[in-house]
């Protein structure tokens, strides 16, 4: 509320003589200014506790978490592994130190790290995860969490092919991956238009190739898929598809994709949470690891 000084040193709120006294822009000032400031009251219990229920950093996000709050998982438990898949697991910094020995002998030969997201964090954790799954005998990956309303497609590929993202011909490092899912931060689809995130994801994309001569795996839901890009077709012939879905099985695939390559079936299993199976055998594995 606007107060002023009256003549008897007293300070009081503005009455309407005081304000006829001033001249007419004087006066509309005062009466916006203390408009204004009785605004701000009342949106600043809102405004604090509308922050107060959203992330505040990336130590929070990692594939699929943002997964439970939008889509129902699915029905019954995974199926018994056939031979031709291959079990792996993907972690970030909020599983710590990780015990890859004891991942690999309950069977799982692959593992995907989260490197970055947007163009400022790195994961703490990721030397031991992605020297560490490495040393125990795994084919490992890097992973970049997208941020598409942070900065562009270009700049988070470049950003994540510094920064861990890059690909070596070693026989044993896999193809990096954009891991595109609902936004933690905000609107769902990063208030970004269907063909503005299709353009965003190209640009990634193309730059990614241009750094590491790989094209990039893409990991998203279906219904984040079809919700925020229209379910566009246009990347399945280049770019590997690994979809989440908890249950019996993948279920429906984003458009183009007539086969998954890497499906996340649980984010409950034992460990480290996440688990994936390789959709083919272990020889098919190395093939995507060698380029």
């Amino acid at each position: 509320m606007v107060t002023f000084r009256r003549r008897s040193g007293r300070t009081g709120r503005s009455s309407p003589t005081a304000l006829r006294a001033l001249s007419p822009l004087t006066a509309l000032s005062l009466l916006l200014a203390s408009l204004l400031s009785s605004l701000c009251l009342l949106l600043a219990p809102q405004a604090a506790a509308h922050d107060a229920k959203r992330p505040t950093h990336p130590e929070r996000d990692w594939i699929g978490s943002t997964l439970r709050d939008h889509e129902r998982p699915g029905p019954g438990t995974p199926p018994p592994p056939q031979l031709a898949s291959v079990e792996g697991v993907d972690v970030s910094s909020h599983n710590g130190s990780v015990p890859w020995s004891s991942l690999w002998n309950s069977g799982n030969r692959f593992a995907y790290v989260k490197a970055t997201e947007g163009t400022s964090y790195t994961n703490p954790s990721f030397a031991q995860q992605y020297n560490g799954s490495y040393d125990a005998g795994m084919i490992r990956g890097a992973y970049h969490f997208a941020l598409p309303d942070n900065s562009g497609g270009a700049a988070q590929a470049a950003y994540f092919a510094t920064h861990g993202g890059g690909w070596s011909q070693d026989g044993r490092t896999l193809p990096g991956v954009l891991d595109m899912e609902y936004n933690p931060y905000g609107p769902t689809c990063y208030g970004m238009s269907a063909s503005a995130l299709v353009r965003w994801i190209s640009d990634f994309f193309a730059t990614y190739q241009a750094r590491t001569g790989r094209d990039a795996v893409i990991y998203t839901s279906t219904g984040w898929w079809k919700q925020c890009t229209g379910n566009y077709g246009g990347f399945a012939a280049a770019h590997p598809l690994w979809v989440p879905r908890y249950g019996s099985s993948a279920g429906e695939l984003p458009a183009g994709w007539g086969y998954y390559t890497f499906w996340q079936y649980t984010d409950t299993g034992p460990t480290v949470g996440d688990h994936n199976r390789f959709n083919g055998a272990y020889s098919r594995l190395q093939a995507l690891a060698t380029g």
